[in-house]
């Protein structure tokens, strides 16, 4: 059985382990296992049940997680995204005051032409078509925008009225935790110690138990809510989706997801080394792989699914082949059940992993061709964008409506493909719904 597992995941050509790859789906699922709890806290400010989210969050996750291991053979986890799940509670939902019941049909339906435009590779035909420097730029915008997200989850960053964010304050008893394992982290990674991110994890959760500044939960294993309040609801209101204002609401779930999860599988591939010639091998798999993930969870009743970034901290470990994303997807089913011991993973375990793994996203800048000012400008946009907008396809977006100007300006612009063209006046229209969202 051994044998017939390095086998299929390709362990020996990839250059890994099977306790390497089990290790790296250990240290993503502990990276993103926060989703299992704020997907359910946002969503529930739309009415619907906390509980049945939970489980659907879960189910969700895994089932995404086990089609990129096993179909596209890939360790990168998906899970409902943060961002387009606010969009989907306070802007949708609460701004519009459209039911979370009819919200859930529009992901569904939004999930359909998902699939309709992965199966035609038109998502293919998009990604192949970002010129190799604004790969570089996605991959490392990523990294900083995690290392950000780790700076502010850990109490290192925090909002500040007169310069929008300034430094946290080293008052707050838990900002020491995050400062105790980014130095550790620090150190181990900088002595080349293998699995140093996850042991940097499991030392600084060991210390806040033992100081008392994660508290231990009063029960280890709880049954998992039930799905019954969400399961199949958004196929039974699809006929809701009958204005215009709903179709506009359709297409930012397909956009939003269409460019999250392009830009974070790009940037993944990147930082693990499975581009080749500018192009992500299996990538038509991965987009099925997480449209299909989509479409389970507008089913089960969750907000879209899509690749996460997250998925950085195990490639860092040394994740390389799908049995990471399998691992992955094991825990997910397994937190069901353990879902009181999640909380020991609070942000600050887990802050020192993303803020060292944006540092190894951040390395791919040495490819972007600086000294080009056609190059420079749009790839900058989006290193800066993503991080500043807190949004990984806002960033994108910034950069790619910049890219065409730039290279014209240049005299370039017949190098630029024509798919970056249309994807100019695409972003135009996309922060101009956004915006009126």
């Amino acid at each position: 059985m051994g044998e017939k597992i390095k086998n299929y995941f390709q362990i020996d050509q990839l250059h890994t382990t099977v306790k390497r790859e089990i290790l790296a789906g250990f240290t993503t699922f502990i990276s993103m296992a926060y989703i299992l709890f704020v997907n359910p806290s946002v969503l529930g400010a739309s009415g619907m049940d906390k509980g049945a989210v939970f489980t659907a969050t879960a189910l969700a996750s895994a089932l995404g997680c086990f089609l990129m291991g096993i179909l596209a053979k890939y360790p990168i986890a998906t899970a409902p995204a943060l961002g387009i799940n606010a969009f989907f509670a306070y802007s949708v939902c609460i701004g519009m005051k459209i039911p979370w019941q009819t919200a859930l049909a529009g992901v569904f339906v939004a999930s359909l032409i998902f699939i309709v435009i992965t199966i035609f590779k038109l998502r293919e035909m998009i990604i192949n078509a970002i010129p190799a420097d604004l790969k570089y730029a996605i991959s490392s915008g990523i990294g900083l925008f995690i290392a950000f997200i780790g700076l502010h989850d850990g109490g290192l960053i925090v909002a500040n009225k007169s310069t929008v964010v300034g430094l946290g304050s080293l008052g707050v008893a838990t900002t020491w935790l995050t400062i105790f394992g980014l130095i550790l982290t620090s150190i181990l990674m900088v002595r080349r110690v293998p699995g140093g991110i996850f042991i940097g994890m499991a030392a600084t959760a060991i210390l806040g138990l033992l100081t008392g500044l994660i508290k231990a939960p009063a029960q280890w294993v709880s049954t998992a809510p039930s799905l019954k309040p969400t399961f199949m609801v958004g196929v039974e209101h699809i006929g809701d989706i009958n204005t215009v204002q709903l179709w506009v609401v359709v297409l930012t779930f397909l956009l939003v997801t269409f460019f999250d999860t392009a830009g974070t599988l790009v940037g993944l591939a990147q930082q693990a080394g499975f581009m080749k010639d500018n192009k992500m091998p299996r990538v038509g798999k991965a987009l099925m792989s997480d449209s299909t993930a989509m479409l389970a969870g507008s089913v089960l009743g969750t907000s879209p699914v899509g690749a996460y970034v997250e998925s950085s901290a195990g490639i860092a470990v040394g994740g390389r082949s799908g049995l990471t994303a399998v691992t992955t997807g094991v825990l997910f089913i397994l937190g069901l059940f353990f879902s009181p011991m999640l909380a020991v993973v609070t942000s600050q375990v887990t802050a020192p992993a993303l803020i060292i793994v944006g540092v190894l996203m951040a390395q791919s800048m040495k490819h972007i061709a600086w000294e080009k000012m056609e190059i420079a400008i749009p790839a900058f946009l989006i290193l800066i964008g993503m991080p500043l907008t807190y949004s990984v396809s806002d960033g994108i977006a910034l950069g790619f409506i910049m890219y065409p100007i730039t290279m014209v300006a240049a005299k370039r612009g017949k190098e630029v493909h024509p798919i970056m063209y249309g994807l100019f006046f695409v972003f135009i229209f996309f922060l101009y719904i956004l915006n009126k969202g």
